[in-house]
């Protein structure tokens, strides 16, 4: 594993596939420690797929990824867990355990990742729920919440490790506009801390509202604002 100084993502001349149709081709990019990201595009355009890549959910056959140190297209199957803990993963259908407490889904995870000490996941739960804006919660079942707050425990699940990066795909697709909006506020809160952030979303709205960096999903490349312009209207 190479730690890199200035970045937490760095892809070079790569491919993504589903099944055997290249969905983007021959990419470079590179995402800088603490830069924040809007990735967006049409349905079906990659933007799953490349997130799925970058914790190797997805086997990359061409060119070069590295992400948090680790080589994606080398990575051996005993490094992805540690991979992981250095990526906090969100998305859109939240994918909490229903039948068990919020305390106890941030549990699961904390187990799964290494923590055995329960004084101190105890105390890391609080810290997480806090600041992601839920106080007492803890004991309550995610039937209990709204989709909002539901959203917001799924963040706090993928701060529990203190990652390098958050990448979150379209994790406002199933909220209404102002819910949607404070989750996007809290992501930029989390982004202020020095955290990077890489978020898939098809609402242009909030683009132009909270302006950021955007790369673009369009015909098997990608588009980067930060090196070329192009209107908000044509993104999706």
């Amino acid at each position: 594993m190479n730690i890199s100084q200035d970045h937490v993502v760095k892809v070079q001349q790569a491919s993504i596939f589903q099944e055997n149709s290249a969905v983007l081709s021959d990419i470079s990019f590179e995402v800088k420690k603490g830069e924040f990201i809007y990735l967006v595009g049409r349905t079906g355009s990659g933007k799953s797929s490349l997130l799925k890549t970058f914790y190797a959910d997805l086997e990359l056959r061409l060119g070069d990824i590295e992400v948090v140190g680790y080589n994606i297209r080398k990575i051996k199957s005993q490094e992805v867990p540690f991979l992981r803990r250095q990526i906090g993963i969100i998305f859109q259908d939240f994918e909490l355990f229903y039948d068990r407490s919020v305390a106890d889904n941030l549990a699961f995870v904390m187990r799964a990742t290494g923590w055995k000490d329960q004084a101190k996941m105890k105390t890391r739960m609080a810290e997480v729920l806090m600041r992601v804006g839920l106080g007492a919660i803890s004991n309550k079942m995610p039937h209990q919440l709204s989709g909002g707050e539901q959203q917001r425990v799924v963040i706090a699940r993928a701060l529990v490790n203190e990652p390098k990066i958050l990448m979150a795909d379209e994790p406002t697709g199933n909220l209404d506009p102002e819910v949607a909006e404070g989750i996007i506020k809290l992501f930029q809160e989390i982004n202020r801390s020095g955290m990077a952030v890489i978020m898939a979303t098809h609402y242009h709205q909030f683009i132009d509202k909270f302006p950021q960096r955007v790369l673009k999903c369009e015909g098997t490349k990608i588009l980067d604002s930060s090196v070329e312009k192009f209107e908000l209207k044509t993104l999706f």
